[in-house]
């Protein structure tokens, strides 16, 4: 492991956001969601899509407050365009478990 000095780690710009809307994405070579955050006045509405079908359905997700890294710019995933990148860690079998307060927060709130 390497380190890194702090500052460019504070450039990671990862926010608090609520989940409005949740999509099939069958377009996508893995199971996904396409979603739509609200990350607060701030940083407003933006989609993202990610691979969180083994644990998550629509109804899971829907009002679900969620970490996702904000800065990392747009990228394209077949015809859908997701940006921002929605955090979460690998489970022992591969599968994603989201990253989320333990508790409500303020959308667009920052980690650090």
């Amino acid at each position: 492991m390497t380190d890194i000095p702090y500052d460019r780690f504070a450039a990671v710009d990862v926010r608090i956001g609520t989940i409005l809307e949740v999509d099939a994405f069958p377009e996508a070579r893995k199971p996904a969601w396409k979603l739509v955050i609200d990350f607060g006045p701030e940083i407003g509405t933006k989609r993202s899509s990610a691979q969180i079908t083994d644990f998550y359905t629509r109804e899971d997700l829907l009002g679900r407050q969620v970490a996702a890294v904000v800065n990392l710019g747009s990228r394209r995933i077949g015809r859908f365009t997701s940006e921002v990148l929605t955090l979460g860690f690998p489970d022992a079998e591969d599968r994603v478990v989201l990253v989320a307060p333990e508790r409500p927060i303020p959308n667009g709130s920052r980690l650090f």
